[in-house]
């Protein structure tokens, strides 16, 4: 069975020795998230804070800390098969007779298994708040120049005001004072198109804000699923069994049934105030920029929730292994598109959208800029700033092994493309104007004769057979 809570989730992670409970007296404002970042960098453990300064909910941080942890809060140790999950959905037929319909039973009781299960109650409904107040969470500030302090694992739920798809995304929001907080919606965001919708008609757009949610559910709200897929079927599909959710009060939307806490209310296009300075994933503070302002109506929460969160800065931190996963959980999306491709790796000093690698079965001249392309034309991939394709002999995950393919297999006049005036991320410190700059694309594939090159393709290196079966055969004798 699924982990269905934060409390079900420290406990599992306490027991296999991946978490550590904090009961010295520690503040939310930057104390805690210094803590995180030291423990995060030296590769530590999660941490629970049971005594926090001024409030009496505790504060967990570093929970997706390693690829461990999120193998136990994901309950797979091959998160390739989230994805190839979606893939084998596509390939699902409608039945369209009797027969046809028996034949298909187990695969359409599985998808009634993965759909969403709203409930009259749960534990997010054991308490509500109507005269709520940020000033009762222990929201942290994270780095002394911030602008204040910042919700940064919220997930936000809208749903698309014409199909009515609901949406979770984590976007950072800058809390101003009891009852007001500016939504960080970057203009690529899924959220953000549902705002400007609203913001077109002239209305408000309706918003909760999920505050600790089982992993698979948080993990659903980080990835970039295809467009048009309901986030919490995706969390379904994550964890293979249907989430359960409840009614909000105050806001016609559904959270999660077993949530720490939901914060509700709604985005005025009418109030835009000033975000910002936050030090961001990228290393850097990002620059205040205008963004819309949250309202909050109203909280719901457990009589006894935990408060999740995440602290980010110069990589690599706890958002590098979520990014990893998602970097293995969508390969069979991008071979669906792109059949060529054998693998494909982010490395986490990128931030995610500064760099990915992508080793091809190349058949035909040019294969790799068309893969190139085709990835800048899919998703949240078209916010990636550098893609080196390499052959499938090359490991993606092996930084030696890639440099070496760009130095002996790319000319630097014929196989680099730029591409300039494309979006680029909101978070980019280094693109000349906000969300527009260039890409840069490597081809570090072996050249063809077709492609231009003249000359004898050189000879792999390679221990011929005799002498690697005569070692094979002595190795225990060397006593190395």
């Amino acid at each position: 069975m699924p982990i269905e809570e934060v409390g079900e989730f420290v406990e599992k992670l306490e027991k296999a020795g991946e978490l550590r409970r904090i009961k010295t007296q520690v503040d939310a404002d930057l104390e805690i998230a210094e803590i995180l970042r030291r423990v995060m960098y030296s590769n530590g453990p999660a941490l629970l804070f049971e005594n926090v300064k001024n409030h009496d909910m505790p504060v967990l941080g570093n929970a997706f800390g390693s690829l461990k942890r999120l193998e136990i809060g994901l309950e797979t140790s091959d998160f390739t098969e989230i994805g190839q999950r979606i893939v084998d959905m596509t390939k699902m037929d409608i039945p369209a007779g009797l027969f046809d319909k028996i034949k298909k039973l187990p695969e359409l009781a599985k998808m009634t298994d993965i759909a969403p299960k709203l409930q009259k109650s749960g534990p997010v409904t054991e308490l509500f708040d109507d005269s709520p107040s940020f000033e009762k969470l222990p929201i942290l500030k994270t780095w002394h120049k911030d602008a204040g302090r910042f919700i940064t694992l919220g997930l936000v739920a809208t749903k698309h005001p014409d199909t009515g798809i609901r949406n979770l995304g984590v976007y950072r929001m800058q809390v101003l004072d009891k009852t007001h907080a500016i939504m960080h919606w970057q203009k690529h965001k899924r959220g953000a198109h549902h705002y400007d919708m609203k913001k077109d008609a002239g209305q408000k757009i309706e918003v909760a804000v999920v505050i600790g949610a089982d992993p698979a559910t948080v993990y659903s709200a980080v990835a970039p699923v295809p467009e048009g897929l309901d986030k919490y079927l995706f969390a379904g599909i994550v964890r293979k069994t249907g989430i359960k959710t409840v009614k909000c009060k105050t806001v016609d939307l559904e959270a999660p049934a077993n949530a720490e806490i939901v914060l509700e209310g709604y985005v005025d296009p009418s109030d835009i105030r000033m975000e910002g300075p936050f030090g961001d994933h990228t290393g850097y503070y990002t620059p205040p920029e205008p963004y819309p302002v949250f309202t909050l109506t109203g909280i719901m929460r457990r009589q006894k929730p935990i408060y999740l969160t995440t602290i980010v800065g110069k990589p690599i931190l706890e958002d590098a292994f979520i990014g990893k996963v998602i970097e293995r959980s969508f390969l069979p999306l991008i071979r669906m598109f792109q059949p060529e491709v054998v693998d494909f790796s982010m490395p986490a000093a990128g931030w995610f959208q500064g760099m990915a690698i992508i080793s091809i079965k190349k058949r035909y001249p040019g294969q790799a800029r068309k893969v190139m392309m085709g990835l800048w034309g899919l998703g949240q991939l078209a916010l990636t700033k550098i893609f080196i394709v390499v052959d499938d002999d090359v490991n993606v995950h092996d930084m030696d092994d890639v440099i070496w393919a760009v130095t002996t297999r790319a000319d630097a006049a014929r196989d680099v493309m730029i591409v300039d005036h494309t979006p680029t991320d909101t978070l980019d410190p280094a693109s000349p104007l906000l969300n527009l700059g260039s890409k840069l694309g490597i081809d570090a594939t072996q050249k063809t004769k077709e492609e231009g090159y003249q000359r004898e393709i050189q000879e792999l290196v390679k221990v011929d057979e005799d002498t690697k079966n005569l070692v094979d055969a002595k190795w225990s004798s060397y006593n190395i």
